[in-house]
């Protein structure tokens, strides 16, 4: 039987009564495997999501488009942005732009899904890529951004590398969908790379990731093989090897022979 895929409300009804699972994927073949997985939660490129075929990969994901804010531009090129995603089968947005944006989107019943704690685009305002809110103030200014997202209209929020004791107070106090990155079981979703889970990362691992697989091996075992198939048929058309008789199409030897006439000698 198919599983049903959640609605806004449906997501909310489920806060604080278990764990969502959230993944970042980025192929189809990634989005059918969540899909079969029985994960609930994607973020996808949107790209993907504008796809016709990604709904018969994934169609009981509850599926987030997003992009980073500078690549879209104004509240109005974000709005016609995700107007075209939602029409496409996404069932929220990504935005880590400012508050009047995600405003104007949830004005026009857009559901968004904001962004606090460490945000990469914006990792120069708390100190780069590391944990955000580990005083009381930056934990408060986590906590003020959350009621500020509230009051511009979002759904959710993704929270990254925060404190869990801060992340569960604030998921607490707050109505949004809580998507944790590294930010504990306090929180509403478990959020994590495909990339990561399925060892294809090989630059630095987050503390929060936790690789299951080792798609890298797996890719260096492939590349050998590919580099020596090459080889290979390098070395059978220098010798002849290739193309065999079967590779070819031969002509009936009557037809040849009235070819050869009309074209004249060598």
């Amino acid at each position: 039987m198919s599983r049903k895929r959640p609605t806004v409300a449906d997501l909310r009804a489920m806060k604080g009564k278990r764990q969502l699972t959230m993944l970042r994927v980025v192929t189809m073949d990634e989005a059918e495997a969540a899909e079969r997985a029985g994960v609930d939660i994607v973020s996808v490129p949107p790209e993907l999501v504008l796809n016709p075929a990604y709904r018969d990969a994934a169609p009981s994901l509850f599926t987030m488009p997003g992009e980073n804010f500078f690549e879209i531009g104004t509240a109005d090129d974000f709005l016609r942005w995700a107007f075209r995603l939602y029409k496409a089968g996404a069932d929220a947005v990504y935005c880590s732009a400012g508050y009047a944006t995600i405003k104007r989107m949830a004005d026009d019943a857009v559901p968004v899904i904001g962004h606090v704690g460490l945000i990469p685009s914006r990792a120069t305002w708390t100190g780069g890529f590391k944990a955000v809110g580990k005083t009381a103030d930056t934990a408060m200014q986590i906590f003020e951004a959350v009621k500020q997202l509230e009051a511009a209209g979002a759904i959710g929020a993704e929270i990254e590398v925060v404190p869990v004791e801060v992340a569960k107070a604030i998921s607490e106090r707050t109505s949004l969908i809580m998507l944790s990155m590294g930010a504990g079981t306090g929180c509403d979703a478990q959020y994590l790379f495909a990339d990561d889970i399925l060892g294809q990362n090989r630059g630095h691992m987050p503390r929060h990731s936790k690789v299951y697989r080792n798609f890298a091996a797996e890719y260096d075992r492939l590349q050998a093989e590919r580099v020596a198939a090459f080889s290979e048929y390098v070395a059978d058309v220098n010798s002849g090897a290739y193309p065999e008789d079967r590779h070819v199409v031969r002509m009936d030897p009557a037809e040849l022979e009235r070819f050869l006439d009309k074209v004249g000698p060598k």
